[in-house]
């Protein structure tokens, strides 16, 4: 199967999309149980009590949740406000959010707060800007700002305008009721199909129950249940703890300089995908196999190249001096353990 593919599905009594390049499984997406917000949720907040020392503020959600707003300044408990999921908590902790909501969906993002059209810098092609611009000024929501995501590119007119009118019609009901005295849930965030939609792309979509197998992502799947990878001249183990992700490279018997830069290489290259599948986030320390300081730099630099079209807000901190490689990656998704557990 050559080409980008998506399926969409249903896994474990869960909705799931899965997202296959030339037949391989390369990203997964399956919904909670529902016990938790999804990320891009808004609520009406109400803040509750500032974390003195860390500026944040501790808000109330529905449902006797707690969210954690981090920027809490000049807010004072009992005032209501708008808020919007950025992630999943971590076990026993609030629920992050952000004050800065956004109303996203695949061609247009709605800022509102921040007035201004923008389009994407990944569209290069002037006539195109301007093409684009155009739409953007006839449909722009006023006194908000507007973002023509790079998927405008070369669409047609008519349905990137829906779509600027969808997210406008959609900011002005929220924004309406944003005044009020209890926590309310004003959107749900988007499920696996509707990222999929508004994220993926590819030339063929499967709508289907019974997708997953048809199409080989179950016995994918089942693959993503061990921690161990095999690489190209060697495996690597990704192994979440309660504090951080590990992540371990071995070259296998072969210990010279050329067999662990080989192994190193292909795991910074298989990285972010072996993340992505696993829902994996927060702090992650890579192990190398040992290696010339000479030869850190290459391997970092495929690292920032192969995390560079990872969808996933990933920051890499550098060299720790014991030789470990850390970066800190958003909580985006849930760890796919328990649900693959399901199975």
């Amino acid at each position: 199967m050559k080409g980008r593919t998506i399926i969409l599905d249903r896994i474990a009594g869960r909705e799931a999309a899965a997202l296959l390049v030339d037949g391989r499984l390369d990203d997964l997406l399956i919904d909670d149980d529902g016990a938790a917000p999804r990320p891009g949720a808004i609520f009406r907040a109400v803040c509750d009590r500032p974390l003195k020392g860390q500026g944040g503020m501790m808000l109330r959600l529905p449902d006797g949740q707690t969210g954690f707003l981090r920027q809490g300044k000049g807010l004072k408990p009992g005032q209501a406000m708008l808020v919007q999921v950025t992630g999943y908590a971590e076990g026993g902790k609030a629920i992050p959010v952000t004050d800065r909501v956004l109303f996203k969906s695949r061609y247009a993002i709605v800022t509102p707060g921040a007035p201004g059209i923008n389009i994407s810098r990944q569209i290069v092609d002037e006539n195109e800007r301007l093409r684009l611009r155009e739409i953007a000024d006839e449909g722009a929501p006023e006194g908000e700002g507007l973002i023509l995501r790079s998927l405008c590119q070369g669409e047609d007119a008519d349905i990137i305008a829906e779509d600027i009118a969808a997210m406008r019609d959609l900011a002005g009901a929220v924004l309406a009721d944003a005044e009020g005295t209890d926590p309310e849930a004003l959107t749900e965030g988007d499920g696996p199909h509707g990222i999929a939609f508004r994220e993926w792309t590819a030339a063929d979509i499967h709508t289907l129950d019974g997708g997953f197998e048809t199409h080989g992502v179950l016995d994918q799947i089942e693959a993503v249940k061990s921690p161990r990878i095999a690489l190209d001249g060697g495996h690597m183990y990704v192994e979440p703890t309660r504090a951080l992700v590990a992540v371990d490279v071995n070259t296998g018997g072969d210990t010279s300089p050329a067999a662990a830069l080989k192994a190193n290489l292909a795991a910074a290259r298989m990285l972010p995908r072996a993340l992505r599948l696993r829902g994996l986030g927060g702090q992650i320390t890579v192990d190398f196999a040992p290696m010339s300081k000479a030869h850190r730099k290459q391997v970092e630099q495929s690292l920032r190249a192969s995390f560079k079209n990872d969808p996933i807000e990933t920051s890499l901190v550098g060299w720790s001096p014991m030789g470990l490689f850390e970066l800190q990656r958003k909580r985006e998704r849930l760890p796919l353990a328990g649900a693959l557990a399901a199975l």
